[in-house]
């Protein structure tokens, strides 16, 4: 064996014991299932062919991730604020799950360390927050959805996010939508119906949010400002998920 195999071996041992350590720090525990874990941090541009043809990357584990985060923001934000309204509570968890919270919820966490790509991460941040959620779902795979729920709770919502000044925070979906359609210089139609609603003895404004006649959102409310809202957080959230609102 030669001398080059055994530096290469040696350096390769010191960075898997550097990265069990980081790991364990970020996580508060050791994990069971450890190739599970390597294989959040290899985002796709890194990805690693096997002889049978399949890939291995962080995308799955990603998708499985922000289900799970979903779920127990839901739960959370159901059990912690009773006077909330559906769309409070859905504005609030929006507001933690969207895409530029996740990428700095990841760099807090030093989580961006971890992670193995073969491109430029500061040009491409979202490397972050998709890294966040595909641990979340390597944690649900190696220790099930209470111990994940329990992460997600007291390592990130506790030591990394404000709730109380998150709630206090007014966002205004439209601006956010305007602002990034201007940027890139794209057009924006609302289209707006109103019924009246017989039952609540009411009238009910709908509308659908349509970017370059392509359809964003959808949402609906007791004026044509709250349906606005709602079809432009919905805009927002398939805007983040392809990662184009900081």
């Amino acid at each position: 064996m030669s001398l080059n195999h055994n530096i290469n071996k040696s350096t390769e041992i010191l960075n898997k014991k550097a990265f069990r350590s980081a790991l364990r720090k970020i996580l508060g525990f050791s994990p069971s299932k450890k190739d599970i874990y390597d294989m959040a941090f290899i985002h796709r541009s890194a990805k690693i062919e096997l002889s049978d043809g399949s890939i291995i990357n962080n995308e799955r584990l990603e998708y499985l991730g922000d289900a799970i985060l979903d779920a127990v923001l839901s739960e959370y934000l159901y059990r912690n604020f009773p006077e909330a309204s559906e769309g409070e509570l859905t504005k609030l968890r929006s507001r933690i799950a969207n895409r530029s919270t996740l990428n700095k919820l990841a760099l807090s966490m030093d989580i961006n360390n971890l992670i193995i790509s073969h491109i430029n991460n500061s040009s491409s941040i979202n490397i972050f927050g998709d890294a966040l959620e595909a641990l979340i779902g390597a944690i649900f795979i190696d220790k099930g959805y209470t111990r994940t729920k329990k992460f997600i709770i007291s390592h990130i919502l506790s030591d990394h996010i404000d709730l109380n000044n998150l709630i206090k925070t007014e966002t205004d979906y439209k601006s956010q939508v305007f602002q990034w359609a201007q940027k890139l210089q794209k057009q924006i139609s609302f289209n707006y119906n109103e019924d009246y609603d017989f039952v609540k003895k009411k009238y009910v404004f709908t509308t659908i949010l349509r970017i370059d006649n392509e359809i964003f959102g959808e949402g609906s409310g007791s004026s044509k400002k709250e349906a606005e809202q709602e079809a432009s957080l919905n805009a927002v959230r398939k805007i983040n998920r392809i990662g184009f609102i900081d």
